[in-house]
């Protein structure tokens, strides 16, 4: 939980090795970040909240990747060797940090912020979209970033009763033998349960209930009370966490609309799909997707018309987390391809439809309104739809 490196990561002497460069966000207000981790089993809630906060010179930027065992996560996802690549991460990106304060001083809100509940993709963690989350934080929003416990997480732990012993979660594959489908579905229901019970928590901070943070943080949940606008909630996710996303909408009549970046369809059944009531805007890259995965999406276009399917030009799948703000070959072999849109323009393009499309369902009196075109698809490197769906006439 602690944000400073362990020295073995090389602080100051690995300075020029930095090859993450993450923007900084470029609304309104300044962010902070604070982590929280609720109960002592893995039944409890692990997030990393993004938050409008006050400006302090010379506050702490916390770490990208906040400990070395998710480097271990990492290698065995990607299924690399841990020996070697372990200590490569570390060197290449493990001083790496997130331009927000840790712990900032949360802005006061008179009205309280919206909330946007975040789900990763598999084989990530709560830190690897901090460039959306902070850049969504800093136009007037509480993000909260989940670290699923499915074993979809490349790693993830909990802290039990016993003092200072934490249990990892470790990232687990399929195992040999079981059917993919029914693996990821279980999986998927129980992402969809951690983002109600995130919102739960929430409204237990907004009710006055004394939440114990247990990783002990200078960050007070209680100024969270009348900060959060409670009737204004929306979750999103990446990938699995897409669809994630959109069960969640099942699940939850408080959330208003999804956003689905990138979104693996997959493990979703049938029958759900007639049971999703809110819009959803899928906002898909150029080469990851599947006529079948698209079809998926379009059952549930054609069900509402505020739902809406666009795709960034240019874009790869990594193009939604942070790992596109990555520079220098060795760290992108290992961590996936890079598309050909700048990486800083696939993210206006993301967090400017995000809004536009948040102003709309959850009633903001912001100017969002403004990258509307985009949720039609209309502007440069985004189309509707998807590319493959078009004519060619």
């Amino acid at each position: 939980a602690d944000p400073t490196p362990p020295p073995h990561l090389g602080h100051s002497s690995m300075g020029g090795m930095q090859t993450l460069a993450l923007p900084l966000p470029k609304g309104p207000h300044h962010v902070g970040c604070t982590d929280v981790m609720v109960g002592h089993t893995r039944q409890g809630l692990f997030l990393r909240l993004f938050y409008p906060c006050l400006p302090r010179a010379g506050a702490e930027r916390p770490l990208w990747i906040p400990r070395s065992e998710y480097f271990g996560g990492l290698a065995d996802f990607t299924q690399r060797s841990r020996r070697w690549c372990v200590p490569l991460l570390g060197i290449a990106i493990g001083s790496c940090r997130v331009p927000v304060s840790w712990n900032g001083t949360l802005k006061p809100s008179g009205s309280g912020y919206p909330l946007i509940i975040f789900s990763h993709g598999l084989g990530a963690f709560r830190t690897l979209y901090s460039s959306v989350c902070s850049e969504l934080a800093s136009w007037g929003f509480a993000v909260a970033a989940l670290e699923h416990r499915d074993h979809s997480a490349s790693a993830t732990y909990f802290c039990t009763e016993e003092a200072g012993r934490e249990e990892w979660i470790p990232y687990q594959q399929v195992p040999q033998g079981q059917k993919e489908f029914y693996f990821r579905n279980k999986q998927v229901h129980q992402r969809a349960g951690e983002c109600v019970q995130a919102l739960q928590l929430f409204k237990d901070i907004g009710s006055g209930k004394s939440i114990q943070n247990v990783l002990h943080q200078d960050f007070d949940l209680s100024v969270l009370k009348d900060s959060i606008d409670l009737t204004k909630v929306a979750v999103m996710g990446h990938s699995f966490g897409g669809v994630t996303a959109v069960l969640a909408l099942v699940k939850e009549p408080s959330f208003r609309c999804a956003v689905a970046l990138d979104a693996w369809m997959f493990p979703l059944e049938n029958v759900l799909y007639s049971e999703v009531p809110k819009p959803v805007l899928f906002i898909n890259t150029e080469k990851f997707q599947t006529p079948a995965n698209v079809a998926k999406m379009k059952r549930l276009s054609s069900r509402n018309s505020q739902t809406k399917i666009i795709t960034i030009l240019g874009s790869v799948h990594q193009s939604q987390t942070d790992f596109t703000f990555l520079r220098g070959k060795l760290v992108s072999r290992v961590l996936g391809a890079r598309g050909t849109i700048d990486p800083q323009k696939g993210l206006d393009i993301t967090s400017q439809a995000a809004l536009a499309f948040l102003q709309r369902h959850l009633n903001l009196e912001e100017e969002f309104d403004q990258w509307d075109n985009l949720l039609e698809g209309i502007g440069d490197s985004v189309v509707p739809e998807a590319p493959f769906c078009r004519s060619n006439l």
